[in-house]
């Protein structure tokens, strides 16, 4: 399915107005923004491990949000590094989305390395590049929620 051209526009203007209120935001993080930020490291990483989900908590968010394939490249988790959690908006820039979870999913760890710290909107345009025949599982994974409160939240601070 090729991309409709006014609903890139439109996600282009949401991503912009992300990342606007993500610069405003970062040079004003909390107490609170670093404790997400490390808790999110217990949670996925309890005593150090490597491995997805070691905390029960992680163990069980992550067998409710995940099957037997990567969301992306759907295939197998097990023949392509196994499950990793990773951040649609990466916590690198926006660190106070560490345990928002609506920010997180479970993909494969060949695609969360290949994602990297890649920004939402520009890792869309990778894919769609890169492997046109997934871009539509990009795009159905794509965290229009969560860019929305984003918006909204630069939009309300904008009028105040």
């Amino acid at each position: 399915m090729e991309p409709n051209p006014n609903d890139e526009k439109t996600l282009k203007e949401l991503f912009q107005q992300a990342d606007k209120l993500g610069n405003r935001r970062y040079h004003r993080l909390t107490q609170q923004d670093f404790d997400d930020y490390r808790k999110f490291d217990y949670w996925r990483y309890f005593n150090g491990r490597g491995e997805c989900g070691t905390t029960l908590e992680s163990k069980a968010w992550v067998n409710d949000h995940s099957d037997r394939h990567c969301p992306l490249c759907e295939q197998l988790f097990s023949q392509h590094g196994g499950k990793s959690i990773d951040h649609k908006l990466p916590r690198s820039q926006y660190p106070w989305l560490s345990m928002e979870f609506e920010n997180l999913w479970v993909i494969c760890r060949d695609c969360n390395i290949e994602k990297a710290e890649m920004h939402w909107y520009r890792y869309e345009q990778h894919v769609l590049l890169t492997y046109p025949d997934r871009y539509e599982n990009a795009r159905h994974a794509r965290p229009i929620a969560l860019l929305r409160s984003l918006a909204n939240a630069l939009i309300n601070k904008s009028e105040t």
